[in-house]
C-alpha cells in the first residue's frame, strides 16, 4: 500500500462518517480500518522523516 492510497481511504471514512452513510452494523470495522490508516500513515511520515534527517547528516 502507498501513503497517497491510504491517505485517500481514509478520507473517505471520515467523509462518509461525516455525511451519516456509514451505518452501526459497518461502524466498528469503518473505525477499526481507520486506526489502521492513520498507524500506517504515520509510519510513512517517520519513515520519510528519518531517511531525510539521515540525507541531511550525511551533507
Amino acid at each position: 500500500m502507498k501513503y497517497e492510497d491510504a491517505y485517500q481511504e481514509l478520507q473517505q471514512i471520515v467523509q462518509a462518517l461525516q455525511n451519516g452513510q456509514i451505518g452501526v452494523d459497518e461502524l466498528s470495522d469503518k473505525i477499526k480500518r481507520a486506526a489502521e490508516l492513520i498507524d500506517f500513515c504515520k509510519k510513512q511520515l517517520r519513515n520519510t522523516e528519518n531517511d531525510l534527517n539521515q540525507l541531511f547528516e550525511e551533507a
